[in-house]
């Protein structure tokens, strides 16, 4: 491979040029990104998986980029107008808007007004003009005058045309009007003549202004959804005189009649041309960045939510709420297998409180339950109330847990495939079973964006907010270590190495053969070649396996490494692996070689200190305040009990227990300045919280975490 990709990512990175270049070769070799950062990490550096996303990032734009030289190369050759030092400019330029701006010129143009004047013969003239050196400018138009050129004006009108062009294509002349619009543009809003009652919910926009560069994410997207609905007209633009003033600077000559022609064809190419095209960059670049910001956002919330603490492998009662129809009741073994499901009707219009009581202790009893996980949708929190208030035989924990997305799954061709006889309330309270068991297993099976922990994910980039979320779940997925044995084929799926196939195959060869004993086995699967094995094997656990380095995240390929450890100590791997004691007496140093190092080593240490572990912790119940379920309940100044339902960049959405989220802005979060809220607060984080102001006609709940 070329050193030039290398060298500018290094650049662009900071980071060291050997990792680069070792990762760049991974990735090219088909390696997985988590795969790269858990054990390549000699030859990375110890990159982490952010930094080698980066890299990947930064390799596709180069490639990007290159094809595009490519292109132009060849337009350009095709007009016969390609010189040797306009190619070296093209193969020396790995900047897109920059290559495009060299481009430019030479691009095939549907027809312009410049195109129009030359094909009346007008471009001479033009030239004349630019030169500025002759100021006798009707007696030069004159001698153009034809049937399509009737007159002196209309001769000069279409020579500015054309310089008008040639200002508008001058690299020099884009960049300073860039610099303008980095330096000085303001994004500007008002609302559309004839819909300020339509458009209310954009009322804070209907006469808006703020530095582009200092307006922040969540901002520039409301606007462009208020401006895409019809509600807004949104502009950016820097200041217009200082602005024509820089070009002017650049383009005139002197003074005299020539020059005044060149500079009304500069003013006319700076609003015609000019700057609506700077323009469409900076709201693209400004829309790119917002989408960017808003999206990690979104990806960040959904990495907490993913690694939300379970609470294991525990026999489940699950409730979905709902008022009129009933709460669907399922049961759910250890494993999350469906073994029992009923309805009951605790609330109005039949008010069954008595029958649901008796119901639900006979079932704690019946399938020796242990814990109700019930959902946060429609009458969640009277169901809540009324469940811990029942005194069952065994002692029961009761959960509250998000429902975001049941609905989604309940629907989807997953939960066909799994319950092809139940209906979808009955498939929703499993998902919400499961989500309490494990969340990351279950979530893994909705679409991202339905779980409803961002902001604007519908108005960003669709194929970069899929990407990223992706990622996410890869990397959750991965490391916190899949139970190759109990895992659906979905959450295969986002195994470093696996993909649906691969996943299908798993599951089918456990059907077939019964429970993998260990991580060689994984070789008579259909499909997985050594490539895949090497990717896969370190992130599947078997928990009950033959070889506990099997429930680890050692890799298959250190195994000799561990194996070496425990002879060198006179025992087995199985004592090595329960023993700190002898565990203390390994010098890692004694160890490193041409293919494992130091920080493999450590991290192989790291696992047989703590075999198996979860690194997600355990989950722990939460109760709101008995004395507030309603909107109506609140006072300003009570300090309350609540949970981070969303994380966003103007602050974080507090559930109290009311139906109805509050808003903790990001003002109010601490005592301090906070500058990003994802410092202070995380998803489902358990928080006091006191409330600011109430609005119930706008259904809108302030809080603040001051002082409290």
């Amino acid at each position: 491979m070329s050193t030039t990709p290398i060298l500018l990512i290094t650049k662009s990175l900071h980071l060291p040029k050997q990792g680069v270049a070792n990762t760049i070769k991974l990735l090219d070799e088909g390696a997985t990104i988590p795969f790269i950062s858990r054990y390549r990490k000699e030859m990375t550096g110890s990159l982490d998986e952010v930094a080698i996303a980066d890299i990947k990032k930064e390799l596709d734009k180069f490639r990007e980029v290159e094809k595009r030289k490519e292109t132009i190369l060849k337009a350009i050759g095709e007009q016969g107008k390609l010189t040797d030092t306009l190619k070296k400019r093209i193969e020396d330029t790995y900047d897109l808007t920059a290559l495009e701006d060299i481009y430019l010129p030479y691009k095939k143009k549907r027809k312009t007004k410049a195109s129009a004047a030359r094909e009346k013969g007008l471009e001479s003239l033009a030239t004349a003009l630019f030169q500025q050196n002759n100021h006798q400018i009707e007696s030069l138009a004159d001698k153009y005058l034809t049937d399509e050129v009737p007159d002196i004006n209309a001769a000069l009108e279409g020579a500015r045309d054309i310089i008008a062009e040639w200002i508008n294509e001058d690299e020099q002349a884009r960049n300073r009007v860039r610099f303008a619009f980095k330096k000085t543009a303001n994004i500007k809003s008002k609302v559309a003549r004839g819909r300020e009652t339509e458009g209310a919910k954009y009322k804070d926009y209907f006469k808006f202004e703020e530095p582009l560069n200092r307006c922040p994410s969540h901002r520039i997207l409301a606007m462009r959804r208020g401006e895409e609905e019809g509600f807004l007209r949104v502009s950016i633009s820097p200041d217009e005189e200082d602005t024509i003033y820089r070009l002017e600077q650049l383009f005139l000559e002197g003074y005299g009649a020539a020059t005044e022609q060149v500079k009304l064809a500069l003013q006319d190419g700076y609003k015609r041309l000019l700057s609506p095209s700077i323009e469409t960059e900076f709201r693209n670049k400004s829309k790119e960045l917002a989408d960017a910001e808003a999206i990690n956002v979104f990806a960040e919330n959904l990495k907490q939510l993913l690694l939300a603490a379970p609470l294991g492998q525990k026999r489940i009662l699950a409730i979905d709420p709902g008022f009129r129809t009933g709460c669907k009741v399922v049961c759910l073994d250890e494993s999350g297998t469906l073994i029992d499901n009923s309805t009951i009707y605790p609330h109005p219009p039949q008010s069954d409180k008595i029958g649901t009581v008796h119901q639900l202790k006979d079932l704690a009893y019946k399938f020796g339950i242990q814990a109700i996980a019930i959902g946060n949708g429609t009458a969640g929190r009277e169901t809540l109330s009324l469940v811990q208030d029942i005194k069952f035989d065994n002692p029961v924990e009761v959960f509250m847990v998000n429902e975001s997305g049941a609905s989604i799954y309940s629907a989807s061709q997953i939960a066909r495939e799994e319950f092809p006889d139940k209906d979808v309330t009955v498939r929703g309270a499993v998902s919400i079973g499961r989500r309490l068991m494990d969340p990351l297993a279950e979530l893994v099976k909705i679409d991202a964006k339905s779980i409803g922990v961002g902001q604007y994910q519908h108005d960003v980039h669709q194929g970069m907010l899929k990407d990223k979320l992706d990622r996410v779940v890869e990397s959750c997925v991965n490391s916190v270590g899949i139970n190759l044995n109990t895992a659906s084929k979905h959450l295969l799926t986002y195994v470093s190495g696996l993909g649906p196939t691969l996943a299908g195959n798993i599951v089918e060869f456990r059907k077939e053969n019964g429970t993998f004993n260990s991580r060689t086995q994984l070789k008579k699967v259909p499909r997985m070649g050594e490539k895949a094995f090497e990717q896969c094997a370190g992130f599947l656990r078997i928990r009950e396996g033959k070889n506990p380095l099997d429930n680890t995240a050692v890799h298959p390929e250190s195994y000799t490494t561990v194996k070496k450890m425990a002879a060198n100590l006179n025992c087995s791997v199985q004592e090595l692996v329960a023993n700190k004691a002898l565990q203390k007496e390994l010098n890692l140093a004694d160890y490193v070689t041409d293919s494992i190092g130091l920080p493999t080593l450590k991290d192989i240490f790291k696992e047989l200190e703590k075999p198996g572990l979860d690194p997600r912790g355990a989950a722990k119940a939460f109760e709101f305040s008995k004395s507030v379920k309603s909107m109506e309940d609140l006072n300003i100044g009570m300090v309350l009990p609540g949970i981070v339902t969303n994380v966003t960049n103007f602050g974080a959405f507090v559930d109290i227990g009311v139906k109805q989220d509050g808003l903790v802005h990001i003002s109010q979060l601490a005592n301090t300045f906070v500058k990003n809220p994802a410092d202070v607060v995380k998803l489902q984080q358990q928080v006091q919280v006191k409330v600011v102001d109430i609005d119930v006609a706008r259904n809108r709940i302030q809080l603040s975490m001051k002082d409290v």
